[in-house]
């Protein structure tokens, strides 16, 4: 698949992605995790009510108030169909709703994010290795195959050994697949309406996860 390199299309799906500089593992801890978690729920709603930080500071039910009104008169830069975080990168797999929607978003998530892990590890200086990549989603098939991509790449990467500690994976999407539970709110119905049940969806990813693990081999060798 051939990176993207124009315009992002409103109504289109991409696959975005982006490494840390050097390959530093800045999804390594929890906190960190959970953080950008929260960035991601927060900044795919235009005109955010204040900067992240502020809002984390009222407490979780002013803040829950605060972001139910806000989600109903506010339209999304984005649908998150799936994600995964990583020790040293992200994968998204986002429909893009408003003009430069994808852009807007990633941009404050990447600076947000940076900000915040730059501050509890004491440094200073960019994270992420400039902007992002993107690649166009074209057919339903590309769409259901890269999401089963993203949802084993903590398997096929050896982050998890197991593929039970996969399904408990706490920092992707494929849990709302799966059972519905996680706590970032993702639009997964528009891969799951393409099969007859969660357990279909589910045998499709993990009936693929060995084979995926050894290709993942296989480019590595090829890159050393």
């Amino acid at each position: 698949m051939a990176i993207n390199r124009g315009p992002l299309v409103p109504g289109e799906i991409y696959h975005l992605y982006n490494r840390s500089i050097n390959l530093e593992p800045i999804f390594e801890f929890k906190r960190h995790c959970q953080r950008a978690l929260i960035s991601l729920e927060y900044y795919q709603y235009t005109n955010p009510i204040e900067k992240l930080s502020y809002f984390l500071s009222r407490g979780e039910s002013k803040n829950r108030e605060l972001i139910d009104k806000w989600k109903e008169e506010h339209n999304k830069h984005v649908e998150i169909i799936a994600y995964c975080l990583m020790p040293n990168h992200y994968h998204l797999l986002l429909k893009q709703i408003s003009e430069n929607g994808i852009k807007d978003f990633l941009s404050v998530f990447q600076n947000s994010f940076t900000r915040y892990y730059n501050t509890q590890m004491e440094r200073k200086g960019p994270i992420f290795q400039g902007y992002f990549k993107s690649v166009r989603v074209e057919t339903d098939e590309q769409l259901i195959h890269l999401s089963r991509y993203i949802h084993l790449n903590p398997y096929s990467s050896f982050v998890v050994k197991t593929i039970e500690e996969l399904e408990n994976y706490p920092w992707s999407s494929l849990s709302n697949y799966l059972d519905g539970g996680n706590s970032l709110s993702v639009s997964s119905d528009i891969i799951l309406d393409m099969f007859g049940c969660r357990d279909d969806y589910k045998k499709f990813v993990f009936d693929q996860a060995d084979f995926q693990r050894e290709l993942e081999k296989v480019k590595h060798l090829t890159w050393d």
